[in-house]
Protein backbone atom coordinates (compact mmCIF):
# COMPACT_ATOMS: atom_id res chain seq x y z
CA UNK A 1 0.00 0.00 0.00
CA UNK A 2 1.82 3.41 -0.82
CA UNK A 3 0.90 5.88 1.81
CA UNK A 4 1.21 9.47 0.25
CA UNK A 5 0.71 12.99 2.59
CA UNK A 6 -0.87 16.01 0.79
CA UNK A 7 -1.18 19.53 1.63
CA UNK A 8 -3.43 18.88 5.26
CA UNK A 9 -5.88 21.13 6.94
CA UNK A 10 -6.65 19.25 9.97
CA UNK A 11 -9.91 20.54 10.39
CA UNK A 12 -11.27 19.97 6.18
CA UNK A 13 -9.01 16.56 5.44
CA UNK A 14 -10.08 14.14 2.55
CA UNK A 15 -8.89 10.23 2.88
CA UNK A 16 -8.60 8.69 -0.61
CA UNK A 17 -8.25 5.17 -0.95
CA UNK A 18 -7.61 3.29 -4.20
CA UNK A 19 -8.33 -0.24 -4.67
CA UNK A 20 -7.48 -2.60 -7.80
CA UNK A 21 -11.45 -3.47 -8.52
CA UNK A 22 -14.41 -1.43 -7.12
CA UNK A 23 -15.10 -2.68 -3.29
CA UNK A 24 -18.21 -5.11 -2.91
CA UNK A 25 -20.44 -3.89 -0.08
CA UNK A 26 -19.21 -7.28 2.05
CA UNK A 27 -15.45 -5.42 1.51
CA UNK A 28 -17.34 -1.68 1.72
CA UNK A 29 -18.36 -2.95 5.43
CA UNK A 30 -15.30 -3.68 6.29
CA UNK A 31 -13.53 -0.42 5.32
CA UNK A 32 -16.52 1.57 7.06
CA UNK A 33 -16.21 0.07 10.36
CA UNK A 34 -12.31 0.26 10.59
CA UNK A 35 -13.26 4.34 9.30
CA UNK A 36 -16.12 4.37 12.02
CA UNK A 37 -14.18 2.30 14.55
CA UNK A 38 -11.16 5.11 14.16
CA UNK A 39 -13.73 8.36 14.01
CA UNK A 40 -15.68 6.91 17.68
CA UNK A 41 -11.58 6.64 19.22
CA UNK A 42 -11.00 10.09 17.77
CA UNK A 43 -14.05 11.73 19.16
CA UNK A 44 -13.17 10.05 22.71
CA UNK A 45 -10.03 11.40 22.89
CA UNK A 46 -8.55 8.47 22.00
CA UNK A 47 -5.82 10.39 19.63
CA UNK A 48 -3.94 12.45 22.80
CA UNK A 49 -0.09 12.38 22.29
CA UNK A 50 0.38 14.03 25.33
CA UNK A 51 -0.38 11.09 27.47
CA UNK A 52 1.16 7.90 25.73
CA UNK A 53 2.51 6.35 29.25
CA UNK A 54 2.82 2.56 27.77
CA UNK A 55 4.32 3.50 24.76
CA UNK A 56 6.71 5.78 26.51
CA UNK A 57 7.67 2.84 28.30
CA UNK A 58 9.37 1.04 24.96
CA UNK A 59 11.69 -1.81 25.62
CA UNK A 60 10.54 -1.87 29.42
CA UNK A 61 8.73 -4.27 30.81
CA UNK A 62 4.70 -3.24 30.97
CA UNK A 63 3.68 -5.76 33.90
CA UNK A 64 2.71 -3.87 36.84
CA UNK A 65 3.57 -0.44 35.62
CA UNK A 66 2.96 2.32 37.55
CA UNK A 67 -0.09 4.43 35.46
CA UNK A 68 -0.05 7.90 36.77
CA UNK A 69 -3.24 9.46 36.08
CA UNK A 70 -1.40 13.28 36.54
CA UNK A 71 -0.30 13.42 33.07
CA UNK A 72 -3.93 12.65 31.44
CA UNK A 73 -5.45 15.52 33.66
CA UNK A 74 -3.20 17.73 32.49
CA UNK A 75 -3.58 17.10 28.90
CA UNK A 76 -4.98 19.10 26.68
CA UNK A 77 -8.03 17.43 24.99
CA UNK A 78 -7.64 15.93 21.90
CA UNK A 79 -10.72 15.57 20.04
CA UNK A 80 -11.84 14.61 16.53
CA UNK A 81 -14.74 16.55 15.85
CA UNK A 82 -16.62 14.85 12.47
CA UNK A 83 -16.73 12.94 9.83
CA UNK A 84 -18.25 12.50 7.09
CA UNK A 85 -19.69 8.67 5.46
CA UNK A 86 -17.46 6.97 3.16
CA UNK A 87 -18.24 7.30 -0.56
CA UNK A 88 -17.02 5.03 -3.37
CA UNK A 89 -16.75 6.13 -7.00
CA UNK A 90 -15.49 3.42 -9.08
CA UNK A 91 -11.88 1.97 -8.11
CA UNK A 92 -11.66 5.04 -5.24
CA UNK A 93 -13.03 5.53 -1.52
CA UNK A 94 -12.93 8.66 0.04
CA UNK A 95 -13.75 9.90 3.64
CA UNK A 96 -14.14 13.46 4.77
CA UNK A 97 -12.71 14.19 8.43
CA UNK A 98 -12.53 17.06 11.11
CA UNK A 99 -9.64 15.91 12.63
CA UNK A 100 -10.07 18.38 15.30
CA UNK A 101 -7.19 18.80 18.05
CA UNK A 102 -6.46 15.21 17.89
CA UNK A 103 -2.93 14.19 17.61
CA UNK A 104 -0.88 12.98 14.41
CA UNK A 105 -0.36 9.66 16.29
CA UNK A 106 -4.68 9.73 14.87
CA UNK A 107 -2.95 8.99 10.99
CA UNK A 108 -0.76 6.51 12.10
CA UNK A 109 -3.35 4.26 13.63
CA UNK A 110 -5.45 4.41 10.91
CA UNK A 111 -2.68 3.95 8.45
CA UNK A 112 -1.26 1.10 10.68
CA UNK A 113 -5.30 -0.43 10.76
CA UNK A 114 -5.67 0.36 6.58
CA UNK A 115 -2.46 -1.41 6.05
CA UNK A 116 -3.39 -4.46 8.11
CA UNK A 117 -7.12 -3.98 6.16
CA UNK A 118 -5.15 -4.08 2.88
CA UNK A 119 -3.30 -7.23 3.78
CA UNK A 120 -6.14 -9.65 5.38
CA UNK A 121 -9.43 -8.09 3.61
CA UNK A 122 -9.24 -6.11 0.60
CA UNK A 123 -6.33 -4.93 -1.55
CA UNK A 124 -5.83 -1.16 -1.39
CA UNK A 125 -3.24 0.26 -3.85
CA UNK A 126 -2.68 3.98 -2.72
CA UNK A 127 -3.73 6.10 0.51
CA UNK A 128 -3.84 9.48 0.15
CA UNK A 129 -4.11 11.99 2.74
CA UNK A 130 -5.62 15.65 2.55
CA UNK A 131 -4.95 17.16 -0.59
CA UNK A 132 -7.36 16.81 -3.67
CA UNK A 133 -7.66 13.76 -5.87
CA UNK A 134 -7.38 14.91 -9.87
CA UNK A 135 -9.83 11.25 -10.12
CA UNK A 136 -12.22 12.64 -8.33
CA UNK A 137 -12.80 16.30 -7.82
CA UNK A 138 -14.93 18.00 -4.82
CA UNK A 139 -18.33 18.93 -4.95
CA UNK A 140 -18.95 22.09 -2.60
CA UNK A 141 -19.70 20.21 0.88
CA UNK A 142 -20.61 22.94 3.57
CA UNK A 143 -24.19 22.12 3.35
CA UNK A 144 -23.61 18.10 3.81
CA UNK A 145 -21.21 17.83 5.81
CA UNK A 146 -22.74 20.64 8.64
CA UNK A 147 -26.26 19.70 7.96
CA UNK A 148 -26.59 17.99 12.07
CA UNK A 149 -24.76 21.40 13.10
CA UNK A 150 -27.75 23.38 11.12
CA UNK A 151 -30.33 20.80 12.68
CA UNK A 152 -28.81 21.83 16.13
CA UNK A 153 -28.70 25.29 15.78
CA UNK A 154 -32.33 25.22 14.78
CA UNK A 155 -32.96 23.28 17.71
CA UNK A 156 -30.93 25.76 20.17
CA UNK A 157 -33.23 29.11 18.58
CA UNK A 158 -36.51 27.20 19.03
CA UNK A 159 -35.27 26.80 22.63
CA UNK A 160 -33.95 30.50 22.95
CA UNK A 161 -37.50 31.38 21.08
CA UNK A 162 -39.45 29.19 23.85
CA UNK A 163 -37.44 30.55 26.66
CA UNK A 164 -38.23 34.36 25.51
CA UNK A 165 -41.71 33.55 25.56
CA UNK A 166 -41.59 31.98 28.81
CA UNK A 167 -40.28 35.53 30.10
CA UNK A 168 -42.54 37.55 28.38
CA UNK A 169 -45.41 35.21 30.48
CA UNK A 170 -43.47 36.16 33.09
CA UNK A 171 -43.43 40.07 33.02
CA UNK A 172 -46.70 39.61 31.91
CA UNK A 173 -48.02 38.24 35.67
Amino acid sequence: MDVQFREIDPFNCWIWLRTPDPLGQGERGYLETAFDSWFFLGKLGGFNAENLQTHEQEGVELSWMAYDPEPAERALPALMHNMGAVEYQGCWARCWVDLGTSDAVALDVLINTLRQLSNEVLEIEQLLIGGLNEDWPIEEQSEAMFAGLDLLADAEEDEDEEDQDEDDDDDDR
